[in-house]
């Protein structure tokens, strides 16, 4: 159990896909607990053409609980 997890870009598309993971007009819930989605980019923001485009994610819970089960893709 880990309060954040770092997942690729494949597997956070197979959350969203498989509706672990939540898009609300609330916010992103993953598995019914508030998240928050943070690209993880290997340059420097300045030099990115999308920034929401990254090939790593890190998911943390806003509750600062621990995220569950997330590897059982």
């Amino acid at each position: 159990m880990q309060e954040e997890v770092i997942i690729s870009k494949e597997d956070l598309v197979l959350l969203f896909r498989d509706k672990r993971l939540l898009d609300t007009d609330y916010g992103w819930y993953l598995d019914g607990s508030e998240v928050e989605i943070i690209a993880l980019h290997e340059v420097e923001p300045k030099f990115l053409n999308d920034i929401a485009n990254s090939k790593m994610y890190k998911l943390k819970r806003k509750d600062g609980k621990h995220i569950e089960n997330i590897k059982t893709l």
